[in-house]
């Protein structure tokens, strides 16, 4: 069968559905400065007939996508993501065990040498998630942001070298993570996501993809994962919170 613009059509095969994103719901963890998740009845069935809320949040709470106008005011905004960009081809690389001894973890060259050393090559256009056993703390605010008493975070991320070499030797088509930054905790200028999203700016063509707070990724495989990112367009949107499902 042939599309109608003349592309055959594209199957895609799978046996798991898996959520990657968390429930929304007022006692979430958010990013301070972030507002309230709040949900307000607008109509209710025995005076109404029908049920319905509004509900409000900021762009990047809960499991979010960030847009690269998010750091840069001449960068893309969310709703500007074509849609063939939210469909990626995805791999997991797991830093559990790193992580429960050191909060600080990064991901290093190495782990990913070691990866490709069990699993083969990471390809070109690979989609890379990051899987630290973080989602375990979720509706524990203290434990999942892991403030010392100078209120430092400490949860672990990408390191630079690690998304560089992805980037320039790998051609990722971006990364997310079950903590709530990709950046580590320690980091607080967000030096990984201006290095990700640096790369749309310009008339670059590059849209990588920068996923936060996902969760579910104990059941996912290492390899051989169709990602569906769904997105809010937020017209102007600097991020917008995601529905994101695993396919596999």
């Amino acid at each position: 069968m042939i599309s109608k613009n003349s592309q055959p059509l594209r199957n895609i095969n799978y046996s798991h559905a898996i959520h990657l994103s968390h429930l929304i719901d007022q006692d979430i963890p958010k990013w301070t400065g972030d507002p309230p998740v709040e949900f307000t009845s607008v109509a209710e069935i025995p005076d109404d007939g029908y049920y319905l809320r509004r509900f409000s949040l900021g762009e990047h709470s809960g499991t979010h996508i960030n847009a690269p106008n998010s750091f840069y005011a001449n960068g893309t905004s969310i709703d500007q993501y074509p849609a063939s960009s939210l469909i990626l081809p995805a791999i997991v690389i797991n830093i559990c065990e790193q992580a429960a001894i050191n909060a600080d973890y990064v991901l290093t060259i190495s782990d990913i040498q070691a990866w490709e050393t069990e699993f083969g090559e990471i390809p070109t256009g690979s989609f890379v998630i990051l899987y630290t056993g973080w989602q375990e703390k979720w509706l524990n605010y203290q434990a999942f942001f892991n403030q010392d008493k100078d209120g430092k975070m400490h949860f672990p991320g990408f390191s630079y070298d690690a998304i560089e070499f992805l980037m320039t030797q790998r051609q990722i088509t971006g990364v997310g993570i079950d903590t709530h930054g990709v950046d580590s905790g320690q980091d607080t200028n967000f030096t990984i996501n201006r290095l990700l999203l640096e790369q749309c700016l310009g008339g670059g063509k590059r849209s990588l993809i920068v996923l936060e707070n996902l969760t579910n990724l104990d059941q996912l495989p290492p390899h051989d994962i169709t990602l569906v990112v769904g997105i809010l367009r937020l017209r102007g949107g600097s991020g917008s919170p995601a529905a994101i499902m695993a396919l596999f």
